[in-house]
């Protein structure tokens, strides 16, 4: 465990699948060889099979004892090959190869019948965990915690390519540069935040989606929507790894009659949050139409002033 721990809260329902957070952070640091299929943050239109593709049925984590888990390891047809464009085809311009997979491949497709059909966008950084399970399986002791924030690092020089901590990893966010022979990972833009400078995908997010700060941090945005307001839930918590990305689930827009008539139920099936969010999320949506409910009263909810409000971050 670190000494003070850095974390992050995204607020799905705020979260515009524009993809900004995507190339501010490939733009800063994806630019080199080997880095070409790299999304070291991603966001994926679920429901689908994200990225790495069906990367949630890959295993990894914790097991009941403790134990870390290795898990199957993605292959490059999981990430999509890096496409090159024909511009000998101008103004036609096509792809090669014949792309079949890529990030976002399943962007804005959606479940349910019209007009009640839902998706949603999930963003997905390294959660820089309390407990990385990455850090756990690396035999070169390649990986570490820092003590002063928490972020989980790999140290360049030790690393020699195993992929141990890809198939630890349950979010399978460490990718494999194959021209290095190295593992990379987000790194939470700790340069940046040694400056007092947010992550790129903070401070770039047009949506305003992204809280960071420290979690002890009791005035800042993260311990209010994590600890004090409980509105904000972990990825899968059951991988045991406890995550240090937290999300605001979305609220689900009613179903609708044949004639537009609100009917009550949700479209986003209850069911489906739970598996990703584990069961409090039941607690924290009927926490956020109250508040929500407030708010449009005109009574002051600090709650909801948090979620909209312009500090984003606290480092």
């Amino acid at each position: 465990m670190s000494q003070r721990q850095l974390a992050m809260v995204i607020d799905i329902n705020k979260c515009l699948g524009c993809q900004t957070c995507t190339i501010a952070d490939k733009n800063m640091w994806l630019r080199g060889p080997g880095q070409e299929y790299m999304c070291w943050n991603s966001v994926e239109t679920r429901p689908g099979d994200g990225y790495p593709r069906r990367w949630e049925k890959m295993g990894g984590g914790f097991d009941a004892n403790g134990e870390v888990q290795l898990g199957d390891l993605p292959g490059v047809e999981d990430y999509g090959v890096p496409w090159e464009w024909d511009w000998e085809k101008l103004p036609h311009i096509f792809p090669r190869p014949q792309p079949s997979w890529g990030p976002n491949w399943q962007e804005d497709v959606g479940e349910g019948e019209y007009p009640n059909t839902w998706y949603f966008y999930l963003p997905r950084p390294c959660n820089h965990c309390n407990k990385p399970a990455c850090l756990a399986a690396c035999p070169r002791q390649a990986i570490y915690k820092r003590e002063e924030d928490g972020i989980v690092l790999i140290d360049q020089e030790r690393c020699r390519g195993y992929r141990y901590c890809v198939r630890a990893c349950p979010y399978k966010k460490p990718y494999y540069n194959v021209q290095t022979n190295k593992a990379e990972k987000c790194i939470f833009c700790f340069p940046r935040v040694e400056k007092g400078v947010p992550p790129a995908c903070v401070a770039q997010c047009a949506g305003r989606i992204r809280f960071f700060g420290f979690m002890d941090d009791t005035e800042g945005p993260v311990y209010k929507l994590v600890k004090k307001f409980k509105v904000a839930v972990p990825l899968h918590p059951e991988y045991g790894t406890e995550p240090n990305v937290y999300y605001v689930p979305p609220i689900s827009t009613p179903r609708v009659g044949n004639n537009g008539e609100p009917q009550g139920q949700g479209r986003i099936p209850l069911a489906y949050l739970e598996s990703l969010f584990g069961p409090s999320v039941r607690q924290v949506l009927d926490t956020l139409r109250q508040e929500i409910a407030r708010a449009r009263r005109g009574e002051t909810s600090e709650l909801i002033q948090t979620l909209v409000s312009n500090q984003r971050w606290r480092v």
